[in-house]
């Protein structure tokens, strides 16, 4: 090859460069020239380190193989005449390989003369794989090849299914509004409700006026004494009765 397209050791775009020269400067830097784009025009060349390069690679392969996953084959094989505990038996078999991510081979097998009535195996195999219908998908619908007919089916992708996540009892998701279409207003936030005035604070009791100092009571008079008087107290007269005059009392005569 005349020339290649340099990419250098930092990923730097080199150009168009002749091949003589991409290989000097590599061994000037002490890597390799390695072509990684032979089918591209020109080619594309990178100034690396081949030992690294190459341990890089295997890696890589490495972890592709361990994702990798062969499929294997599992059958199971039923008659026309099998008893309805047995066929249970089978189809807990069958689900049990198509959860491991196992393919699955269903075939029902003709002896003498049950050849004369194929249908009864293709509705055997239908009614297999309603039962399987949780577990597995009908790859290849039910087919007589010679004596057998034979139905293949394919384990249930759970990843890409993606179990829908339960609500929480109450919301509701709204729709997404269409394109070009005005957005609804939004419900104005409740006003704060208004404060509360506190309770007036009960207003102290009066206090009680000091009282004035009481005056000196004033010295009174002894009361003069009374004389016991041999007078009878009067009876009390009704009111209205004119008060009599004193007489005069009586003189006493003297000769």
């Amino acid at each position: 090859m005349p020339a290649v397209r340099l990419i250098g050791p930092n990923n730097e775009q080199l150009g168009v460069v002749p091949t003589q020269r991409a290989l000097a400067h590599a061994q000037d830097l002490g890597f390799d020239l390695v072509e990684i784009a032979p089918n591209s025009t020109p080619p594309v060349a990178r100034i690396l380190d081949f030992g690294k390069y190459r341990y890089a690679e295997q890696q890589k392969a490495k972890e592709a193989k361990k994702r990798q996953r062969s499929v294997t084959w599992k059958e199971i094989r039923i008659t026309p005449k099998i008893d309805e505990h047995d066929i249970e038996t089978k189809i807990k078999s069958a689900s049990k390989f198509l959860d491991e991510g196992d393919k699955l081979k269903v075939t029902v097998r003709f002896r003498g003369r049950e050849l004369a009535h194929p249908d009864r195996g293709r509705v055997l195999l239908l009614q297999v794989a309603d039962r399987l219908k949780d577990h597995g998908i009908v790859e290849r619908m039910p087919l007589l090849e010679g004596r057998s007919m034979i139905m293949v089916m394919n384990p249930v992708r759970r990843d890409a299914q993606g179990a829908p996540t339960p609500q929480a009892p109450g919301t509701t998701t709204p729709p997404a509004p269409a394109a070009g279409a005005p957005a609804p207003p939004r419900p104005a936030a409740p006003a704060a409700p208004a404060p509360t005035p506190a309770a007036a604070a009960p207003a102290p009791a009066p206090r009680p006026a000091a009282a004035a100092p009481a005056p000196a009571p004033k010295p009174t008079a002894p009361p003069a004494p009374q004389t016991a008087s041999a007078t009878p107290p009067s009876s009390p007269r009704p009111a209205g009765t004119p008060t009599p005059a004193p007489s005069a009392a009586p003189r006493k005569r003297t000769n």
